[in-house]
């Protein structure tokens, strides 16, 4: 048995936050339906850096996001595309949307409109800002959200910022929030027997996820401070350059700080009153720094790291994504599931990254092409031959 075996998913989403969402209900098991307009369907089966796949509508960034769902075209903003959607709501269990908050309640889709129909459907909205509220209306990518959760200026340093995340970093999280906001709602709805409305906005998601920083400010009214690679919970900790590169060090402990000193051959420094203690350390990073790149400049990362390691002190190098992505480690989890899509190839897309020891999550069946499914899933729920026909007259499908 899956995870999520027996679970129906009516997936309207597009470009990333919503589908990431759906994405970890398929690769757990769900039946996930992307229902897509039948005009080119998700943006994203346009958008990557393979100028072929886009016009073939399976652009790189689709690829990354729906592995394990099937497609299913659908108009609705014709009355035959709504009975569709509202024949298929009937026997599905969640439906998940990422449009602006006013356009399901314009197209006589809302929650209490699908909640009159089945009553147990949990109905997943992911925006922006949220539902309600004075900026609930307004237009919101990624980006924005960086930029106004206070996310871009806490990051770089005093010569660069504000600086964006390197990926969609707000709306991989808000997707992975709703993902595990449904997750509980079915959770909730197994010992009720109700469903009910999520309201998942990408500026609540990211906000947690600066945990640290924002109870600095909150609780010891402490500002964000500029400071790099450094990573302000201890020192030594952050990057630092060796014989051939850059190691990240993290000497959060005092005992893995000791470590490192009799490591780097200058004990003397456990004894300096400017870093003896951890918080006086901090203090005084700006003159640590070079004490440490003197030593480590005279051995290449590898070294350092397997040395620190051996001592238990956190130490890793700085791999590009390439060489990231092809970590033994990564090997030995079963990162990747191998699929093959048609007319571009076998390709690695990721598994369940949670290890479920008797309820694995990987992938099974590539990101569909626009519409594959769509006969297979009206026939299943009852419609003729006739009866596809002539959706497909009228423009619904």
């Amino acid at each position: 048995m899956k995870l999520l075996e027996g679970i129906r998913v009516l997936d309207l989403t597009n470009v990333l936050s919503g589908p990431f969402a759906t994405l970890h209900l398929a690769l757990a098991g769900a039946e996930v339906i992307k229902i897509e307009n039948p005009n080119g369907g998700d943006l994203a089966r346009k958008l990557g850096c393979v100028p072929k796949y886009n016009q073939m509508l399976m652009g790189t960034s689709f690829l990354a996001q729906n592995a394990n769902k099937k497609s299913l075209t659908l108009n609705l903003k014709t009355p035959g595309g709504k009975e569709v959607f509202k024949k298929l709501v009937q026997t599905s269990d969640v439906v998940v949307e990422n449009f602006r908050p006013d356009v399901m309640s314009r197209l006589g889709l809302s929650y209490e409109t699908l909640k009159s129909i089945n009553t147990k459907l949990i109905y997943c909205a992911i925006s922006g800002f949220g539902q309600t509220g004075p900026d609930a209306l307004k237009p919101a990518y990624d980006q924005i959200i960086q930029g106004l959760s206070g996310e871009m200026a806490i990051n770089g340093d005093e010569r660069l910022n504000p600086l964006r995340t390197g990926f969609p970093v707000c709306d991989t999280v808000g997707g992975l929030n709703a993902a595990f906001a449904i997750m509980a709602a079915l959770y909730y709805r197994e010992r009720t027997g109700e469903g009910q409305f999520i309201d998942v906005a990408l500026l609540d998601s990211i906000m947690p996820f600066m945990g640290w920083v924002v109870a600095n400010l909150m609780i010891g009214n402490q500002q964000p401070v500029l400071m790099g690679n450094d990573n302000f919970t201890a020192a030594p900790s952050g990057v630092f350059r060796t014989k051939d590169g850059f190691i990240n060090i993290a000497a959060n402990k005092q005992e893995q700080w000791e470590a490192a000193a009799d490591i780097l051959g200058v004990p003397e420094l456990k004894n300096d009153p400017r870093f003896q203690e951890r918080d006086t350390r901090k203090k005084n990073r700006k003159e640590l720094t070079p004490f440490i790149e003197r030593q480590l400049m005279k051995r290449e990362t590898s070294e350092w790291v397997d040395l620190l390691n051996k001592q238990d002190v956190p130490a890793g190098a700085i791999l590009p994504l390439d060489q990231a992505m092809s970590q033994a480690q990564l090997k030995h989890r079963n990162s990747f599931g191998k699929t093959s899509v048609s007319g571009i190839g076998e390709l690695e897309l990721f598994n369940l990254t949670a290890k479920f020891s008797k309820t694995p999550g990987v992938v099974e069946s590539p990101p569909p092409t626009l519409g594959e499914h769509t006969v297979a899933i009206l026939e299943h729920a009852g419609y003729t031959v006739e009866e596809i026909n002539k959706l497909k007259e009228e423009h619904c499908i």
